[in-house]
């Protein structure tokens, strides 16, 4: 049976040479969820594999999200209709948002625990973070809603958040890839914690509260996503940056050229250049009309292109400067740009869609089993292959 080989035999040498190393400056973090975090480890069983905690947190975010799409396809619900989700299903997304917080808080530190770390735990962590983030901002648009006229946001605001986020998650990465060590951003805590409080309120009072102005006429919903345009570029990327100028004047920079420090960072601008100009030029109005399927597929390759720099960066190999992912995205973008597709654009979407989605799995399944096999470790079990 042929097997896809996804990570090269240069990577997998750079893995085992890989050496952990991050820096965590949020008070919020380091003064508050820290100390709950190694509380909360202590009570999970040392036979459960750290995987195990980060994916069991991965598919509660998955199923909340797949829950408020069943409620609020169209992102209408909270808006239009008041009362269509039920109040239920705010106070599931409490809780499975806390609980993905937590696993995800405490899975190193329950590998440290049972001297289980390893690259491929670090990879299979961050891995479903960058998938994560997109579907965390996904089902945080069901509590805003859509604009209707009088309240809600727009489908284009949505759009440019998420991409946002996204391309913030990326520099998080790419600034590793640079300079060896994430600086792990201060706007998760705060995200997870704002997202939790929110689902609490729309529980327990309504979504109205969340349709009513709350400061100089501007929604809380609308302050929120002010705050996380500006933070991200305003502070997160001059940060970055400060960062990697820093490692260049102590000379401990991992890459010896501009071109090649930049070179991860070819395809995610390309990615975002392709997906801007179909919400812009779209026939019809491609994002209106199918505002989640599109926004899931940009966070589904998004993702995609993430994973592949997190491996050149854990093993500190060269970043590829075109994803295969691109070019059937072009395509279809060019043939629904001229007016070739006509309607089946919609269409086109959705195949693309499933088409990512299931080549994106593909990848984390194989790349998962061929490190797997590389480190003589099971993905989630403690116990070690049988070497034959």
């Amino acid at each position: 049976m042929w097997q896809p080989q996804y990570v090269t035999a240069q990577q997998r040498a750079g893995f085992r040479r890989y050496q952990y190393s991050a820096v965590d400056t949020n008070p919020l973090s380091v003064y508050v969820m820290q100390p709950l975090w190694n509380r909360i480890v202590k009570i999970v069983p040392l036979w459960i594999a750290p995987n195990l905690l980060t994916f069991s947190g991965f598919l509660m975010i998955l199923i909340n999200y797949f829950l408020l799409s069943f409620y609020d396809w169209d992102y209408t619900a909270s808006g239009a209709s008041p009362g269509i989700v039920p109040t239920w299903v705010w106070l599931f997304g409490a809780c499975t948002t806390f609980c993905a917080y937590a696993l995800d808080s405490i899975d190193g530190k329950h590998a440290r625990r049972t001297q289980s770390s390893s690259p491929l735990g670090e990879l299979f962590d961050h891995g479903l973070d960058s998938w994560a983030t997109s579907i965390f901002i996904l089902s945080y648009f069901s509590i805003c809603s859509r604009d209707n006229g009088k309240t809600g946001i727009s489908v284009h605001t949505m759009y440019i958040s998420l991409s946002i986020v996204l391309l913030n998650f990326m520099f998080s990465h790419w600034e590793k890839y640079n300079t060896g060590v994430l600086f792990l951003p201060w706007g998760y805590d705060l995200s997870q914690v704002t997202l939790i409080a929110m689902y609490l309120v729309t529980a327990a009072v309504g979504v109205e509260v969340w349709h009513k102005p709350f400061l100089f006429g501007y929604y809380i919903t609308d302050i929120l996503v002010i705050l996380l345009i500006g933070c991200s570029i305003f502070l997160s990327l001059p940060q970055t940056l400060y960062n990697i100028h820093k490692a260049h004047l102590k000379k401990t920079l991992k890459k010896d050229s501009l071109y090649e420090g930049l070179l991860p960072l070819v395809s995610p601008v390309l990615l975002f250049a392709l997906l801007t100009i179909w919400v812009i030029l779209s026939p019809c109005d491609i994002l209106a009309k199918q505002t989640r399927l599109f926004l899931w597929m940009v966070g589904v390759v998004f993702s995609n292109v993430t994973c592949r720099v997190i491996i050149c960066q854990m093993s500190d190999t060269r970043s590829e400067a075109f994803h295969w992912l691109l070019f059937p995205l072009a395509l279809v973008i060019y043939a629904a740009v001229i007016g070739l597709l006509g309607k089946n654009e919609e269409m086109a979407l959705t195949i693309f869609t499933m088409l990512a989605t299931a080549a994106h799995v593909h990848y984390g399944v194989w790349v998962g089993r061929q490190l797997s096999k590389h480190f003589n470790i099971y993905i989630f079990s403690l116990k070690k292959h049988i070497q034959a």
